[in-house]
């Protein structure tokens, strides 16, 4: 196959890496995007997207089953069942949409994808084993978006019962006893989708507390509904193998004591990691920091013309911080002067209920030296909530006394992911307290609640 030269090479096409190749191509570069699989990455295929469609179905099977018993919206319906190869048919369509479109996409910016593994020999070439042949493939910039992979535990490989989330996005039936290992976001939005559709969970978590990445105020909500739901939470354990038969799990307790549950299938979700093998990566002069790549606040390798962008440079992994690495990349190749200097990357678990947090904690503002104001409104004196059977939770605000800049908003509750822009708007257009109780929200919203912290926040709280 004759060579082919281009402006930038995108190695990766999860979201950093086309949303990289797309703006290139609109800023009149000639760019190259190179991917062994389908488009769209982890998130769109065996991530995001699946996970949140299976997550839409349990609800709406849970619901059923509530309504066949008892609902005081006075809905009353037969006992339901569910047909999971149907629920699968549907999460698989929205996928294949979304992966149509993001080819389309990329057709219409006139970025030629070159389907297969490419392999760097260098930090301008690259070659690719493709059904038609090998494609050289040589560039002027080279962006490394790779993405992430499922880590592994020790004593549990991958493989038989023992499954990662990707085989859990896909299961044929549901199972009987399903057990979690990790109860980080992935695990317990899993967990929960499948107690939901009838599975017996049990979770089991290293650590003292469920999501150890998030403050115990908002995870406290979400251990409680666990209990509400029948899943099992174990802490302060650590799964350490399978016996002979490979259907009962080995724990150790903190105490040491250990403790064995079967399980039809052991979903192990402790974390994922950068993805550096079989890419070439290894080979190249690049400075890490841990096992992610290094970079810088343009996404600059420590190599000329390199760049990475997403999950291969390391937390957070969140498609949203990939997506606005890549559009910049592209803009800084261009020409134009751009930094990475966010300040604040939302986050949300969606979890049952759901939490979303934005920019500092009231620990994590103390921490860093501020002396803070802070305060919370609960759902319960929320109309909308209560239209909505959806009164556990509540959102949270944090500023500094001095000034009242906000400096975090957080929130636990039903749907509480659809306020997470309005609160990175807030952070990163410098908003204080008084900017927000000052702007008029509408009745009768979830949003209002933010007016109504920040009023709270201030001394002179309407509902609370």
């Amino acid at each position: 196959m004759e060579p082919i030269s281009c402006s930038v090479l995108v190695l990766g096409g999860g979201p950093g890496g086309y949303v990289c190749a797309i703006r290139a191509a609109q800023l009149g570069l000639d760019t190259v995007l190179v991917e062994s699989g389908p488009l769209g990455g982890t998130c769109l295929n065996i991530g995001c997207i699946p996970s949140k469609a299976l997550i839409h179905a349990a609800e709406e099977f849970h619901l059923a089953r509530r309504f066949a018993a008892h609902s005081p919206l006075g809905i009353r319906a037969g006992e339901p069942s569910i047909d999971l190869k149907t629920t699968m048919a549907w999460k698989d369509g929205i996928v294949s949409r979304l992966r149509g479109g993001v080819y389309g996409l990329l057709r219409r910016a006139s970025v030629k994808v070159v389907n297969g593994i490419g392999i760097l020999r260098d930090g301008k070439t690259c070659v690719v084993d493709t059904d038609m042949g090998r494609q050289e493939i040589a560039a002027e910039h080279v962006v490394i978006a790779t993405g992430s992979e499922s880590v592994p535990l020790l004593g549990l490989p991958f493989g038989g019962p023992v499954v990662s989330s990707t085989e859990a996005l896909a299961f044929g039936d549901i199972p009987e006893r399903l057990v979690v290992v990790g109860g980080g976001y992935i695990g317990l939005e899993l967990g929960t989708a499948y107690r939901k559709l009838g599975s017996e969970v049990t979770v089991i978590e290293a650590a003292e507390r469920i999501l150890p990445q998030y403050d115990a105020e908002l995870t406290r909500r979400v251990m409680a509904r666990l209990g509400k739901l029948g899943v099992d939470v174990l802490l302060n354990a650590k799964a350490t193998g399978l016996d002979r038969s490979g259907a009962t799990l080995r724990i150790e307790r903190s105490d040491g004591h250990e403790q064995r549950l079967h399980a039809d299938r052991i979903l192990v979700t402790v974390g994922r990691r950068p993805r550096l093998g079989g890419f070439g990566i290894e080979e190249l002069d690049l400075r890490m920091s841990g096992n992610a790549i290094e970079i810088d606040d343009q996404c600059r390798t420590s190599m000329r013309n390199v760049w990475a962008v997403g999950d291969v440079t390391g937390e957070p992994m969140l498609e949203h911080r990939a997506v606005a690495q890549g559009e910049m990349v592209a803009e800084i190749i261009a020409g134009e002067k751009r930094s990475f200097d966010k300040v604040a990357i939302p986050a949300v678990c969606f979890t049952d209920p759901e939490i979303a947090t934005v920019g500092l904690s009231p620990d994590a503002a103390r921490a860093a030296g501020y002396t803070i104001k802070t305060a919370s409104f609960p759902f319960t004196a929320n109309g909308r909530a209560m239209t909505l059977e959806a009164e556990d939770g509540f959102v949270r605000i944090v500023a500094r006394a001095d000034n009242h800049l906000v400096l975090g908003l957080q929130a636990v509750g039903q749907g509480v992911s659809e306020l997470s822009a309005g609160f990175a708007l807030a952070l990163e257009m410098g908003a204080r307290l008084e900017d927000i109780a000052a702007t008029v929200h509408v009745h009768p919203t979830f949003g209002e609640c933010i007016r109504e912290a920040a009023l709270l926040a201030l001394g002179h709280g309407l509902h609370a």
